[in-house]
């Protein structure tokens, strides 16, 4: 980032002055004016089309936005970033996601070490492991063939895998189930265990540090039960599994080293899904298909390393996300998936977005003038259509969507989803367009309703499209979203790979445990507030019978 603050940039007070010049233009207009517009604000890359037009925008804004992501050093950062220098600044680290999906035949030197072969023989050990679940050879301690698969985590460790897994339960076998538990609310774990056969349950703990609270709450719960249910410690080797860099917290557990599976400090939790992280994913859908998965990942990678900012699907996206947000006034973003299987993929860029650039400083530790990360929501389509969407048409809110969808449905059902590809292509034009109150009254509408059924149109959309949705376009999906909410905080001048706001709360938990079982009978000397809650609880808690431990 250059020395000069953000909203000095010549170009951010030329957009300053251009939206001053359009921010009256209505989409019909920009439409009118410009026929070809839908095909010329439409771009391609790595299996995705996405549709930039029904956004408020014109060529001289792009031309401004793309301005300004070359004052702001989007291409420099963008390429350390990919050499592996360390961009994460509060933490002296590389982010170096982008390695977990390189082909074996490429390098990437990050000191005086080569981490492609440390990649890869991750990438084979968790195929091996991979392969023998799933055909039986992994055998519980009792003989048994796994049936059922537990992933324990929380966060990166969690939702990635959980989402990607819903995604792709059509490229998943049916031989075994898989559950993912997160919550350290009991009932999380209770449910995953409800009719399992510990003989026949494996479970896959994942915690980089095997510390977390709540995965390790999880953790020594399952194994408790686990243990309790076949009677020997020693079961534990035969039904637990590690995603981890501590090997000897995983070996204190139980865990046999050889069981262990590695990932590095320069993979963030939120952009871990295709690292060791994933292998319950592997195990679901197969070694082929991860190795897939991780190519549509690369693919985007490519795309965004070497397209020209103007046509550069990650940094366009980011740049309609820094105009709506920091010239139109949005406050939020939301994500509609018409696809049922990419239900968890708004909580998913929950993470990946508001972790990521929900800060308040800059780089150098000083306060920011500005918006930075929109708060991010959604529900898949259809079913948002009858919730919220009366909001996005005729609301007070000014609330950009993201519209994704496929050409081809996954169980071949033609009849449902030529209806479901309409309602996408349908929501896109009422929001852009509208209905005015003469095309209203036109209809013959009682004048009295007229106001109740007119729609001011101008809400913008980006659609985006692939033919399938698959282990590859899945990857290439991801990776655009990651690439986007890089460059985002590069043109915010703010460190996306940092998460402080996460850990103060953790350690008031930590502090307030021993107040809530009893263990500490002295008051936590705080607010009068927090006081009170915790006399109610240990009151409510104690009259339920409830114990320590």
């Amino acid at each position: 980032m250059p020395a000069m603050r953000l909203r000095e940039l010549p170009a951010w007070r030329a957009l300053e002055d251009h939206r001053e010049a359009v921010a009256d233009r209505h989409l019909r207009e920009w439409f009118r004016c410009d026929p070809d517009r839908g095909r010329r604000l439409t771009f391609e890359a790595a299996g995705w089309r996405v549709d930039f037009s029904k956004n408020r925008l014109g060529p001289e804004t792009l031309d401004l936005l793309v301005r300004l992501a070359e004052q702001c050093g989007v291409p420099q950062r963008r390429d350390a970033m990919l050499r592996g220098e360390r961009v994460n600044s509060t933490e002296n680290r590389p982010a170096l996601h982008v390695a977990l999906r390189m082909p074996r035949s490429r390098s990437l030197v990050v000191g005086s070490e080569d981490v492609i072969p440390q990649v890869h023989a991750v990438l084979d050990q968790m195929s091996d492991f991979a392969t023998r679940v799933r055909c039986g050879a992994w055998k519980g301690a009792t003989g048994r063939r796994i049936r059922r698969v537990v992933h324990l985590g929380i966060g990166g460790s969690d939702l990635g895998p959980a989402m990607v897994y819903e995604a792709l339960r059509f490229y998943a076998t049916r031989d075994i189930e898989f559950f993912f538990v997160a919550n350290i609310d009991s009932a999380d774990l209770h449910l995953a265990l409800a009719g399992a056969d510990p003989a026949e349950t494996l479970f896959i703990v994942s915690s980089k540090t095997f510390t977390t609270l709540e995965t390790m709450t999880n953790a020594h719960s399952a194994r408790a039960w686990l243990v309790r249910a076949l009677g020997d410690e020693a079961a534990i080797k035969r039904h637990f599994v590690a995603v981890s860099t501590n090997t000897e917290a995983v070996r204190a557990f139980g865990i046999a080293p050889e069981n262990m599976f590695a990932f590095w400090d320069w993979v963030g939790g939120r952009f871990s899904v295709d690292s060791a992280i994933g292998l319950a994913v592997m195990i679901a859908i197969g070694p082929d298909a991860f190795r897939d998965f991780l190519a549509g990942f690369h693919a985007m990678d490519e795309h965004f390393a070497s397209a020209p900012l103007a046509r550069n699907l990650p940094v366009l996206h980011a740049l309609v996300a820094v105009w709506n947000t920091n010239f139109l006034g949005a406050e939020s973003l939301a994500v509609i998936p018409y696809s049922h299987c990419l239900r968890r993929f708004p909580a998913y860029l929950q993470q990946l977005f508001m972790e990521s650039n929900g800060k308040r400083v800059t780089v150098h530790g000083e306060p920011v003038d500005y918006h930075t990360c929109p708060v991010l929501w959604g529900e898949p389509g259809t079913n948002g259509q009858h919730s919220f969407f009366q909001l996005l048409h005729q609301g007070t809110r000014f609330v950009p969507c993201d519209l994704i969808g496929f050409c081809e449905p996954q169980d071949g059902r033609w009849d449902h989803h030529d209806v479901l590809m309409a309602n996408l292509i349908a929501q896109a034009q009422a929001l852009a367009f509208g209905r005015t109150a003469e095309e209203t009254a036109e209809s013959g509408m009682p004048s009295r309703l007229v106001p109740h059924r007119t729609f001011p149109g101008n809400r913008p959309t980006t659609a985006l499209l692939s033919v399938r949705l698959s282990p590859r376009t899945l990857g290439a999906l991801i990776a655009l979203y990651e690439h986007s909410v890089f460059t985002q905080g590069v043109i915010w001048n703010i460190n996306s790979f940092d998460q402080w706001g996460v850990e103060l709360g953790k350690e008031l938990a930590q502090k307030i445990v021993p107040h809530l079982t009893g263990e500490s009978e002295a008051l936590l000397g705080c607010d009068s507030s927090t006081e009170e809650l915790v006399r109610y609880y240990r009151s409510k808690r104690h009259q339920s019978g409830g114990e320590a431990g």
